[in-house]
């Protein structure tokens, strides 16, 4: 390797950009204050971006910081997947080995598949269908990483040439900066902002990290004349004439590498004599080199971002002295530099390294690959281990030699699979595809689908003698463009290969391929999937059992449980379970399990129905079978919130979450932050209800999932007053459901929803046009849990609505539509049968016949729930009929008083602002004092000791009244949070209440724990 080479052309002086290393300098002294940083920087091509990144690095390692620079590498046109990564963690190994190793302690084998290093072995592809998360999972140990190694000390990661990065990289930076909430970390990322047209892959990602308010972008902008003075002066060690500064910089434009570039050709006190060709400019100075240093230059330019010196050696083929002195000429020049790890040599810019390699001719690129291929092939240690098969599948392609490079490309296929880089995988085998009809019969004859195809169920061949088929590099290309997001690659490809299979006589890979599609289609919102998955039903009917088989059985009955719950579903799911033992195909028959149980469970077979659901969930987290394991962690709780076991559903949901974070499974993540504020909701813990819809936006990556958000979050704005909200959140979760994969589960709450927004903008017979088209279109077996809130809502909105002229007509008609759309409810479970109670006693109302016996059978079906708002609203509306029944005495006004009492306490504490309202309009128009005026007594004086309570569960109701979950009532009081249940437990009897938020307002009405005068004092 070459000593330090003296050069003239950079300058020593670091000219103008105070705006922008002050942005920096404020970025890394945040980062120091333990908030993490996200920076863009773009600019121009030459304008400066890596040499204010390097005066930056310089002053953060005199500051302490730990500086990380990773590239993005091109080989001829192609990017490493991961390649700036890969380098930067590299570094960080290097300079904090201990603290590194600390911090991946327990996951090196995943994130190997950034930096082998960390494992004794290579990662190997996962078994076929667990990539569902895979990549996911890569990215979320990555920013654990980061942020574990950043805890204690400041460390800078700058990542240079995004516009040549490829998709992981992107997709992996994406999730960084959306994920990025702690440690003393700065994440910096540059791009040359002309590169990026309207077609190029970066331009998303930047228009969607533009959304983030946590990112600063700076843009660096060309020098002015001033600036283009002072280069040339620290360029020449001497001020330059101003003419020649005239001239550059009109020549230049201000860009600083032309500057330098001008500079340098320019003789002392001359004006430049350059054309005009901005190549020709480029290529100025290296024409001037002796050949054998053009020559090494030429090879350095396609051999990739940085060539390895015994690579460049194998390829130039020169005596190793002549070697030598080419490179000399060609650093000493500035052209070429020692690269970071000073094992290899780059170009000193992109730009030249661009310019000679567009001054090859077409013939000499070819030789020039083929040269690097067989080097390559003759000795692989000759690049590092990571890159090998990237860049042998790079060489053989732009050689163009097929029959080399088709085995070549579908290594590097299985390798971009192996780290979950699925877009590049999509990439190579697309390549594979487009070589495949010009490479010899004996060639691919040779090729066996155990070696590279992977996601197409064994067909029952002898791999050993099995050639690989077209399709099969079809069915991976479809299957890894679902897992990059690139589904409309993927569904053109699923669709040339059914165009194929048409005379194939193939119908089990036509039924597979068909599968694929109506995934495809459900998460393209382009239609329900139910006309694909038909198709593969009809071409496995009749044919044996086969893995195939059990899939599209499955695949029919989960669309069924969600579209079309009843009988036909169950059969279906029974079906999928016995065709998957019998192939031994284990995780297609959990989850067909899975979807049977929540069928058992909609059916009425409640409790059988639980169990199935509770094994399955501890069945597939037991064998590692992540993405059932994930699924049962969003059905099981769901299941238990249907029949009215909110309290048992919410431990259930935070296990969940831990274990759709560690997976890196997001859609399932956002859908378990979903349940969970629906059960919170339920149990009238609406703050946290509220904080877990907000973090189920954060994470949620579909739109099936943001729907369920919006949705969540209008019911809340609803039950606390704020209509306006509602109808927006109403509107943004239609569009997130969209139009052509409608399901019950979903449309029902949404129709409700549309209900209660317009009554309570007084638009009545809107809300019945809604009802009646929810009425006319029926209600299917196995929706009951949404089909009793709908129809509760529906007859609120017709008892709100009495004495109102326009509502008299058609009123009678609505209210037996109602009363027949109910009968056939299933009421099997509590829950149901309290609103069964609820929507007999509001259809009575509506009709006049206001009877209290009818709500005290609500109310007591409610009180042996845990649903404090639900609660609250009957007990009003009880109140409402004690006070409007004419026989009614003293007796009724007291026992209307106490219900109003702790109806008002539940609203106020949930800040239910229209059942507050009603509330308050109710007794006052009774003329009811709501407030009590406590009697004196003698003993016991503390109203606590009253109510029957030991010192401890006084502590705890303290909590409770405070808003505190088990866990945080546990670590404040050193208790065990299941001790923490308990006494919660324990004091919602002794107070006779149903709920935390029922006892939380009884201690506030009682005034059980005054504030504190100081801390008073100090609030106001």
């Amino acid at each position: 390797m070459l000593q330090p080479v003296e050069t003239r052309s950079v300058s020593p002086v670091f000219v103008g950009r105070a705006d922008e290393l002050d942005t920096l300098n404020d970025a890394l002294a945040r980062a120091a204050a333990g908030e993490p940083q996200a920076l863009l920087l773009g600019g121009e091509a030459g304008v400066g971006k890596t040499r204010l990144v390097e005066e930056f690095a310089t002053a953060a390692c005199r500051q302490g910081a730990v500086v990380a620079l990773g590239g993005c590498v091109e080989i001829g046109a192609d990017g490493l997947p991961f390649a700036p990564f890969s380098t930067a963690l590299r570094a960080l190994r290097r300079e904090l080995p201990a603290e590194l190793s600390a911090a991946a302690a327990g996951q090196e084998e995943e994130l190997a598949r950034l930096l082998p290093e960390l494992a004794e072995a290579p990662p190997a592809g996962r078994p076929r269908g667990r990539d569902e998360e895979g990549m996911a999972r890569l990215f979320e140990l990555t920013a654990r990483l980061l942020e574990r190694v950043a805890a204690d000390r400041t460390v800078v990661v700058a990542l240079e040439d995004l516009h040549w990065a490829d998709a992981s990289t992107r997709h992996l930076l994406a999730y960084l900066f959306r994920t990025l909430r702690t440690g003393r970390l700065v994440v910096l990322a540059t791009y040359r902002a002309d590169d990026i047209h309207r077609r190029h892959p970066l331009r998303p990602l930047l228009a969607e990290l533009d959304r983030l308010r946590t990112i600063r972008r700076i843009e660096l902008g060309r020098f002015n004349r001033q600036e283009v003075g002072r280069q040339i002066a620290g360029i020449r060690a001497a001020e330059p004439d101003p003419a020649q500064v005239d001239e550059i910089f009109e020549r230049s434009d201000g860009n600083a590498f032309f500057v330098e570039e001008l500079a340098v050709a320019a003789p002392d006190g001359c004006r430049t004599s350059l054309t005009d060709s901005l190549r020709d400019l480029l290529l100025v100075r290296v024409e001037s080199l002796p050949e054998s240093a053009q020559r090494v230059a030429r090879i350095v330019a396609e051999g990739g971002s940085t060539v390895e010196y015994r690579l460049l050696a194998a390829v130039a083929r020169l005596a190793e002295d002549d070697l030598i002195e080419a490179l000399r000429a060609a650093v000493g020049a500035n052209i070429l530099q020692a690269a970071p790890g000073g094992d290899g040599y780059r170009f000193r810019h992109s730009l030249v390294r661009e310019a000679v390699g567009d001054d090859l001719l077409p013939g000499e690129r070819s030789r020039i690959n083929r040269r690097y291929a067989e080097a390559l092939e003759a000795d692989p240690t000759l690049v590092p281990a990571d890159q090998r098969v990237m860049r042998l599948a790079s060489y053989w392609y732009h050689a163009h030699d097929a029959a080399k490079a088709l085995p070549a490309v579908l290594d590097a296929s299985v390798a971009a699979r192996g780290r979950h880089a699925h877009s590049e995988q999509l990439r190579l085998l697309e390549r594979a595809m487009e070589l495949w009809d010009t490479v010899p019969d004996a060639v691919r004859a040779a090729l066996r689908p155990l070696d590279y195809a992977e996601v197409y169920p064994p067909c029952g061949c002898d791999p050993e003698t099995t050639p690989l088929r077209y399709l099969d590099l079809m069915a991976e290309a479809a299957v890894a463009g679902r897992l990059s997001g690139e589904r409309e690659r993927a569904l053109k490809i699923t669709k040339r290969a059914l165009r194929l299979l048409e005379d194939e006589g193939d119908p089990l890979r036509a039924a597979w391929f068909w599968v694929q599609r109506s995934v495809l289609i459900r998460n393209q919102s382009r239609g329900d999937g139910w006309p694909e998955l038909a198709a593969a039903q009809e071409l496995v009917r009749g044919l044996p059992p086969s893995e195939v088989h059990a899939e599209v059985l499955a695949k029919v009955a989960g669309w069924s449980m969600v579209h079309v719950p009843g009988p036909d579903a169950y059969v279906a799911a029974e079906r999928a379970v016995e065709y998957a033992r019998m192939v031994g195909a284990r995780e297609i028959e959990m989850d067909a399990r899975l979807t049977l149980a929540g069928l058992m469970v909609a059916s009425g077979d409640v409790e059988a129905g639980l169990a199935e659901l509770v094994e399955v969930n501890e069945r597939t987290v037991a064998e590692g079978i992540s993405t059932v394991a994930g699924r049962s962690y969003v059905n099981l709780p769901s299941c238990l919130e249907n029949v009215g076991r909110s309290r048992e559903a919410v431990p259930i949901l935070e296990t969940g979450l831990a274990f759709a974070k560690k997976f890196g499974q997001f859609d399932k993540e956002a859908w378990i932050w979903g349940n969970l504020a629906e059960s919170l909701f339920t149990l009238g813990r609406w703050d946290e209800a509220a904080e877990a819809a907000t973090k189920a936006e954060r994470v949620g990556q579909s739109a099936k999932p943001r729907g369920f958000h919006a949705r969540l979050r209008a019911e809340l704005a609803l039950a606390q007053g704020d209509v306006p909200e509602a109808r927006r959140q109403l509107a943004a979760a239609r569009e997130h459901f969209g139009t052509h994969d409608i399901a019950p589960q979903h449309h029902q709450p949404l129709e409700r929803i549309e209900i209660q927004v317009a009554a309570a903008e007084g638009r009545l017979l809107d809300a019945r046009a809604t009802l009646e088209q929810a009425l006319d279109s029926g209600f299917r077996p196995g929706t009951h849990f949404e089909t009793w809130p709908l129809l509760v809502a529906a007859a609120i909105t017709e008892t709100q609505a009495i004495g109102l002229p326009a509502a008299d007509p058609g009123r009678p008609k609505i209210l037996e539509r109602i009363r027949e759309a109910a009968k056939p409810v299933a009421t099997n479970v509590p829950v149901w049968q309290a609103h069964e109670r609820w929507l007999r006693a509001e259809l009575l109302h509506a009709e006049g016949r206001c009877a209290p016996d009818h709500w005290s059978e609500a109310v007591a079906a409610f009180e042996r729930l845990d649903r404090p708002y639900d609660l609250a609203r009957v007990r009003h509306r009880l109140a409402e009929a004690l006070l409007s029944d004419p026989t009614g005495g003293d007796d009724e006004r007291e026992r209307a008083t106490e219900l109003l009492r702790l109806s008002a306490a539940v609203a106020d504490h949930l800040g239910a602002r229209p059942l507050a309202d009603a509330v308050a309009l109710l007794a006052q128009r009774a003329r009811l004092t709501l407030t009590r005026v406590p009697e004196p007594r003698a003993v016991p004086a503390d109203p606590v000791e009253a109510l029957g309570l030991t010192s401890r569960e006084r502590d705890v109701l303290r909590l409770v009244s405070a808003g505190r979950t088990n866990r945080q009532i546990a670590e404040e009081l050193f208790i065990s949070p299941k001790t923490a249940s308990v006494h919660v437990s324990n004091i919602l009897g002794k107070l006779g209440v149903s709920g935390r938020g029922e006892a939380a307002a009884v201690a506030h009405r009682l005034g059980l724990f005054p504030p504190d005068p100081l801390t008073a004092r100090s609030a106001g």
